[in-house]
């Protein structure tokens, strides 16, 4: 899925409207089938970013093109369709505390699932296996048919990528998937992300503040710093100088320094909705 930013501004949805832009003039063209990270310090507008690209969160100037349309001019029904080609995975997933595992997982493919199916899937989860394989990738397997209670923090946002597993979405968008995790969860999940994202073709783009997972992983690097494009290059070609002009004033969290949890556990933040279909 290609997409294409000209010029584009968005504010962020809790804003209010004489507020500035999260994000302003942003031109950027991202092919079919790259992966891409998207880094930046903290409100850099990353996440509104996202929101733009999931077509959750419409332009206050500029134009945004998927596949050659522009998303907010298509009738309601074609923009359903077109939501129902992306998997946004937000950073706390949205996941129902009572809900098994495996339901969970399954619900990557509702986009492609009729009324009937969708409604039976909640009760007769239909591909059991494919479940547990999506799991395995992400060391969950065990976890199946657990709760989604019963989870660590770290566990439910490893549950929320494995739906991308299962997902027919051409376009994975995944904010900040690491936040809950230890490093070597960390690097298991994005190398997983990324290599199945390749596998299959399908257009990655994530937002991340570990900087040395995105440089070790994804082949391109999209800086953001107060909404604006820093850099979009090669990771071989973000170096050090530019890292520190990017954090400027924020380098512990180039560091690492940000607040985090113990690994597995929960980061207390609530869950952000975001309305993909």
């Amino acid at each position: 899925m290609r997409l294409e930013l000209h010029q584009l501004s968005a504010r962020h949805p809790a804003a209010r409207p004489a507020a500035a832009p999260a994000i302003r003039d942003l031109a950027l063209q991202i092919g079919a089938g790259e992966q891409v990270a998207v880094i930046g310090p903290s409100g850099a507008g990353k996440t509104t970013l996202l929101q733009v690209l999931a077509c959750a969160l419409p332009p206050s100037a500029g134009t945004f093109i998927v596949d050659a349309q522009s998303p907010w001019q298509l009738p309601r029904r074609a923009l359903q369709r077109l939501r129902g080609r992306l998997f946004l995975a937000p950073q706390v997933p949205p996941l129902p505390p009572r809900q098994r595992v495996v339901t969970a997982v399954l619900a990557g493919r509702l986009p492609a699932m009729g009324l009937w199916q969708s409604l039976r899937s909640l009760f007769y989860p239909a591909d059991i296996p494919a479940a547990f394989d999506a799991l395995d990738r992400f060391d969950l397997a065990d976890k199946l048919f657990e709760r989604v209670d019963r989870l660590s923090g770290g566990e439910r946002q490893r549950v929320g990528l494995a739906r991308a597993l299962l997902s027919p979405a051409s376009l994975w968008l995944i904010d900040e998937p690491l936040s809950a995790l230890d490093p070597t969860r960390s690097r298991q999940a994005i190398g997983t992300l990324v290599d199945t994202a390749r596998e299959r073709g399908a257009t990655l783009v994530a937002t991340l503040h570990q900087v040395d997972v995105a440089l070790a992983h994804f082949p391109r690097i999209i800086g953001l710093r107060d909404g604006q494009l820093a850099f979009d290059l090669p990771s071989a070609e973000v170096n050090r100088a530019r890292l520190a002009a990017l954090y400027d004033q924020f380098e512990h969290e180039l560091r690492g320094e940000v607040p985090v949890t113990a690994p597995g556990e929960s980061s207390g933040q609530q869950p952000v909705v975001m309305h993909c279909r």
